[in-house]
């Protein structure tokens, strides 16, 4: 231990190490937990995945996604659409049953950083789980309906039981491994082959530092598994629907990575705007940690030139490899949002328990771990109470105050849909065109169907919602196919809230 550093004796809580992980706990579990339904369903990411999974749970159609009952929505594999709709289906139609799964996931990847750290950083567990829990990154996207923090525990999961066949005791080495291709059967299910990353990881792992014991990454037992849970949903969906295996491959896989058709920051500096902020402000308030981790690298990849060096350093390895390989993929991709670092926060919060061991600064004291857990929740109450036009709950409540009778269908006509309203109306949502749109494939369709087309259904209960700029070309266009419009009380955000008849009813 350095003598003369600031903090240099670990701090140790005042019950010990047993009561310690007990509070740690308790505080993760609130932090999962507290405020997590006060807020309405945020559209469009929110709403697209939620309204997804109703429609699985109201059609008892499991096998294909759906956004509307006309309309396929293939961009991600079911796992994330089959967890919300069994929440869902557990505890009601409530945006805290919706959001159970990702909190679920973010315990469950907390839990696996302390695992992780227990064989490659003993006596910093505790740390790492603390340091992952707190994050800013990991517990804001604990509150997302998203597909990130699933696939981020499933990659976790199975990068915990690698850790545990090639650190371990030794013993179930083969067992380990099958919980490894379960993990990636999972993740795969999650977000399809770029769920694989940890692979790599593990196979220039293996190759840096060759293994000690007799064990194949590519077990027969473990890939069985793994062919055996994730492919017969692609199989079977892809042998249904000629001409998706091809939207899979092309448009989900290569132009998400080579190309900028989905306009999420695909410049060549897009890597700088995106990825630098999440990882500065992400991990804070733990951000000071990493850098003293960043600064000492260089120096440390230079030492691990040596096959000595990287054998008796093997864990430091690992976890450098699992931070810095996606890192690098995530960069070089040209499609780049935020959460797709998620993965990489339990790597971050082991490197960070790691340094404050190596500095002897241990676990950080009661009152400054209680002020950032009160701005953490203070933070999540003030998101549920921020004015937003994304908030499908306050959209629900304007569409009753203004049209109080049953409702069974809502319509966005050129415009955002706001598929949140599922969850909160219990309704079916659809987005028409004016005109007849184009046909895309498999590809995510801009509308459900055009104007005529929805006119002529009749179907009763229907509010229509319409930007006021197009309102009076709407208008137009809906009297000269033979029906009449109602606007229902004052506009809301910008939108016309009305009713459509026949022009003679």
């Amino acid at each position: 231990m350095k003598s003369g550093t600031r903090n240099s004796a670990p701090v140790h809580w005042r019950d010990g190490p047993a009561r310690r992980r007990v509070w740690i706990s308790v505080l993760t579990v609130l932090l999962a937990f507290t405020f997590l339904g006060m807020r309405g369903i945020w559209d469009p990411d929110e709403g697209r995945y939620t309204n997804v999974a109703l429609n699985m749970l109201d059609s008892g159609d499991w096998l294909e996604p759906h956004r509307h009952h006309e309309t396929g929505h293939w961009t991600k594999p079911p796992l994330t659409y089959w967890a919300i709709a069994a929440s869902v289906a557990a505890f009601g139609r409530d945006p805290w049953a919706a959001r159970l799964p990702a909190a679920l996931a973010y315990l469950l990847s907390a839990w696996l950083a302390w695992r992780i750290a227990r064989r490659l950083t003993p006596g910093a567990e505790d740390m790492a789980a603390l340091a992952y829990a707190t994050m800013l990154l990991p517990f804001g996207a604990s509150g997302l309906i998203t597909t990130d923090f699933l696939l981020a525990a499933s990659e976790t999961l199975a990068v915990w039981a690698f850790v545990e066949a090639r650190f371990g005791p030794g013993r179930r080495v083969a067992g380990w491994l099958v919980l490894m291709w379960v993990g990636f059967a999972l993740a795969f299910l999650t977000k399809g082959p770029p769920a694989l990353l940890p692979l790599l990881v593990m196979a220039i792992y293996g190759w840096l530092v060759p293994r000690e014991r007799g064990h194949r990454l590519f077990d027969s037992a473990g890939l069985a598994v793994f062919l055996l849970l994730a492919l017969p949903w692609f199989v079977t969906v892809t042998v249904n629907n000629p001409g998706l295996l091809e939207y899979f491959i092309g448009d989900e896989v290569v132009n998400r990575v080579t190309t900028d058709k989905f306009g999420r920051h695909g410049q060549w500096y897009g890597w700088l705007v995106i990825y630098v902020p999440t990882l500065l402000l992400g991990t804070v308030p733990w951000t000071a940690d990493l850098w003293r981790w960043a600064k000492s690298l260089p120096a440390t990849l230079r030492a691990w030139r040596a096959p000595a060096v990287r054998d008796a350093q093997r864990a430091d390895v690992l976890l450098a490899l699992w931070l810095l390989l996606p890192l690098v993929v995530f960069c070089l991709a040209r499609s780049r949002l935020p959460l797709y670092l998620l993965p990489l926060f339990v790597p971050l919060a082991l490197l960070i328990a790691q340094r404050r061991k190596a500095d002897g600064r241990g676990m950080p004291r009661w009152p400054r771990l209680l002020v950032w857990f009160g701005l953490l929740l203070a933070l999540r109450l003030a998101a549920a109470w921020w004015p937003t036009h994304k908030d499908a709950g306050a959209w629900a409540e304007a569409i009753h105050d203004r049209a109080p009778g049953p409702i069974h269908e809502v319509v966005f006509v050129e415009d955002m849909a706001r598929y949140g309203l599922n969850l909160h109306l219990g309704v079916e949502i659809e987005r028409v065109a004016l005109d007849p749109p184009p046909r895309q494939g498999y590809a995510e369709r801009s509308f459900d169907q055009d104007l005529r087309s929805e006119l002529t259904e009749r179907e009763p209960g229907v509010v229509w919602i319409a930007k006021r700029e197009r309102w009076d070309e709407l208008q137009a266009r809906i009297a000269a196919l033979g029906y009449r419009t109602q606007a229902v009380g004052p506009d809301y955000h910008g939108r016309v809230i009305f009713l459509v008849r026949p022009a003679d009813g």
